[in-house]
C-alpha cells in the first residue's frame, strides 16, 4: 500500500508539474501588464488540475461546528447540498472592471507581491454567470480555505513547488485543465486578464448559507462604535476606500481612486467591511523578480475594525485553528455581528 501511495503521489506531482511547464510561458509575479516580466500567470490556460485530496479523515461540519456557524442559523438550518466555491479573482487595474463580484458573499482582499492586491470571492448563496479575471492560488489561500468543508477553488494555475500542497489541501481544486468547459478567455482585455470561469459548470446548485462555516455572525449592531463615513486602507501598491452610502445602506468600493464597478456597471458595495489586522510574513515562495509572496497568518489572534451602518467599531478577531471560523468579539468579550449582506474582509499588516 505504501509503495502504491508513493505511485500515486508521484504521479499526480508529474501531472501537475506538466500542466505548468510550457517553456514558453511567463512567470506569475502577481503584478499584472506593465509590472515586470512575470506579468501572466504561469500558463495562459491554467495549471492541471491538483486534484481535490480525501476528507476520508475530515468530519463533515455543521454550521453550529465553528463557533455557532454564520449568523442566523440555528439548529433547524437544513445542511449545506454541497460545497461552496472560492474563486481568485485578478486586481489590477488592467483586471478591472470584474465581473461576479457583487454576487459574492464574502470578498476576501490579500497582499500579493509587489504590494498589489488579490481577491477571494466566496459564493454560497448565489452563483452568478460568470466569475472573473482568474488569476492564480497562492499558498495562504490553502489555511484561509480550511475553515470551510470541501470547498471548490477556481484559480488558473500556481507556482510549480506550490502545487503538491494544492494537491494534499481538503478542496477540490479546478483549473481550466481540468474543466475546459467551465473555463472561457474574454473577447475584452489580454491574457492573462481575460479569464473567467462560469461556477454552474463547477457546482450544480448553491449550497446555501449553511454552507459558510466561516463563524460570521450577522444581526443588530453592537452597541457604541464611531460614527465613519469613510475609511481608506493602504497596501504599498494599491489603495482601497470605503464610503458609507445612507441612501443604499452600504459601503461604496473604491480601488485605486476609482470607483470598483462590476462589468455589468454594478457598484460593490458591502453592507460590512472588516480591516483585519495580522502578521503579514514572507512564504517560502516568489515570483520571477525574487519577490517573496507575503503571507497573511488568518490563524491567530488581534484587533480589527468592523464598519457597518455608518459607523466604526474596534473588536478583536481570533482563530484558533484552520479548520475554525474567526471569531470576532467586542473588547469585553461580547460577540459582534455584521449587517446582513455581502461582507468584505481586508488583510492588513499588523504595527
Amino acid at each position: 500500500m505504501k509503495r502504491s501511495a508513493a505511485a500515486l503521489a508521484t504521479a499526480v506531482a508529474a501531472a501537475l508539474a506538466a500542466g505548468c511547464s510550457t517553456p514558453s510561458a511567463p512567470v506569475d509575479d502577481a503584478r499584472g501588464a506593465g509590472h515586470g516580466p512575470g506579468g501572466a500567470d504561469h500558463r495562459p490556460d491554467g495549471a492541471s488540475p491538483a486534484p481535490g485530496a480525501s476528507s476520508a479523515d475530515r468530519p463533515n461540519r455543521t454550521p453550529a461546528d465553528v463557533n455557532g456557524g454564520p449568523a442566523g442559523l440555528d439548529a433547524s438550518t437544513p445542511p449545506p447540498v454541497g460545497p461552496l466555491l472560492a474563486v481568485k479573482i485578478d486586481n489590477v487595474r488592467a483586471a478591472r472592471p470584474q465581473t461576479g463580484l457583487d454576487a459574492a458573499d464574502i470578498v476576501y482582499v490579500e497582499p500579493v507581491e509587489g504590494g498589489l492586491s488579490r481577491l477571494m470571492a466566496v459564493y454560497a448563496t448565489k452563483l452568478p454567470k460568470a466569475v472573473g479575471p482568474v488569476r492564480s492560488a497562492r499558498e495562504s489561500d490553502l489555511e484561509l480555505l480550511r475553515q470551510f468543508d470541501r470547498p471548490v477553488l477556481a484559480f488558473s494555475g500556481a507556482q510549480r513547488k506550490l502545487l503538491p500542497l494544492i494537491g494534499d489541501a481538503p478542496l477540490r481544486a479546478v483549473t481550466p485543465d481540468a474543466a475546459p468547459d467551465a473555463y472561457y478567455r474574454g473577447a475584452d482585455g489580454q491574457a492573462p486578464h481575460n479569464l473567467y470561469v462560469r461556477p454552474g459548470r463547477l457546482l450544480p446548485e448553491a449550497p446555501g448559507a449553511a454552507a459558510l462555516t466561516n463563524g460570521f455572525r450577522f444581526g443588530a449592531a453592537p452597541a457604541g462604535g464611531t460614527p465613519r463615513t469613510s475609511r481608506t486602507v493602504r497596501y504599498p501598491a494599491a489603495r482601497f476606500t470605503f464610503e458609507w452610502s445612507p441612501e443604499r445602506r452600504r459601503w461604496l468600493v473604491s480601488t485605486d481612486g476609482r470607483a470598483t464597478t462590476t462589468a455589468d456597471g454594478r457598484r460593490a458595495a458591502p453592507a460590512t467591511v472588516v480591516v483585519q489586522y495580522m502578521k503579514v510574513r514572507a512564504s517560502a515562495y516568489h515570483d520571477s523578480l525574487g519577490n517573496h509572496t507575503p503571507y497573511p497568518e488568518t490563524v491567530g489572534a488581534g484587533r480589527a475594525e468592523v464598519l457597518r451602518d455608518g459607523r466604526s467599531y474596534e473588536v478583536r478577531w481570533k482563530r484558533p485553528t484552520a479548520e475554525a471560523g474567526t471569531r470576532f468579539t467586542t473588547n469585553d468579550g461580547r460577540p459582534v455581528a455584521f449587517a446582513p449582506g455581502q461582507v468584505w474582509v481586508v488583510f492588513a499588516k499588523a504595527s
